[in-house]
């Protein structure tokens, strides 16, 4: 019962820092992920894109210590604040390991469970991504994933569509086109599992909506203006995003106006897969 002498003073600098750690964002598309993957004693697990330890540290204490989870990013200073947080909340059947996710340092077969939290979004190159962890998962493992799909913030793309028209950016419609279809549909998303080797086992739909009280609210969100906003400014000419982006503020502050708030939606999907031939001897 080692739990019953751990302490977590609330003025110890370092319990606000942890009790305040995740952002709002990916809790939705966690909860979702921690609500449907399976669970057992003494898994071994890898959590791709794993950030700055969410859903990794919390399924790492909800498996137990008989359970080893890995966590692979890219992000060095992502990997340092979960090390932190590991340090923080005394987890130490956590390691952290930084790398490409098309390319992974580990041995076939060797993950009962993979993870991925809204990780596919931000890979170079998904269907390399899928065949390595069809490559390391074992035969009877799962892969379980979250993303956002095409139709987020479609209330925010249809506002952009009409100022480009108003703005005389007609040219550019077909690049947001493009930029809008990169998150993906429910058959796009089973198509990537397919192509790697996996069949769905298990596909839930979900959504959830953003409020804000006017546009400029939500062009200055912390979250919009590291994760949205350099792609969006991307596809207009640098001479003319000072200008266009004025318009586009204001288009968006008078759609508050009208419905008495901005509200956004944004559909999310949790996808469970198993390797094919495996799968096939399940259902037998």
């Amino acid at each position: 019962m080692s739990y019953l002498h751990k302490k977590y003073p609330l003025e110890n600098p370092a319990t606000p820092l942890m009790l305040d750690q995740l952002s709002l964002w990916s809790a939705r598309f966690g909860e979702l992920l921690l609500e449907h993957i399976p669970m057992r004693k003494g898994m071994q697990v890898l959590d791709i894109g794993c950030g700055t330890g969410f859903p990794l540290i919390e399924l790492a204490q909800r498996l137990g210590p008989r359970s080893r989870l890995i966590g692979y990013d890219l992000w060095k200073e992502g990997l340092k604040r979960a090390r932190w947080k590991a340090k923080q909340t005394g987890v130490n059947n956590v390691e952290l390991i930084n790398g490409s996710a098309a390319e992974m340092p580990f041995e076939n077969n060797r993950f009962d469970l993979i993870v991925s939290n809204l990780g596919i979004n931000n890979f170079d190159d998904p269907p390399a991504v899928m065949k390595e962890c069809h490559r390391v998962l074992k035969g009877l493992g799962r892969i379980c994933i979250t993303t956002n799909l095409d139709g987020h913030f479609y209330e925010f793309y249809k506002t952009f569509r009409t100022t480009l028209k108003e703005t005389g950016n007609h040219h550019i419609l077909q690049k947001l086109k493009e930029h809008e279809a990169r998150r993906g549909s429910d058959e796009s998303v089973r198509d990537l599992f397919e192509n790697a080797g996996f069949s769905v086992s298990k596909l839930t739909r979900d959504r959830f909506t953003m409020r804000f009280v006017d546009g400029t609210a939500f062009l200055n969100h912390f979250l919009i203006v590291i994760g949205f906003l350099p792609s969006w400014r991307a596809l207009i000419p640098e001479e003319n995003v000072e200008t266009f982006f004025q318009k586009l503020e204001a288009n968006l502050n008078k759609q508050a106006e009208w419905e008495e708030e901005l509200k956004l939606s944004v559909p999310m999907i949790y996808v469970e897969g198993v390797k094919k031939g495996e799968f096939e001897s399940l259902r037998v």
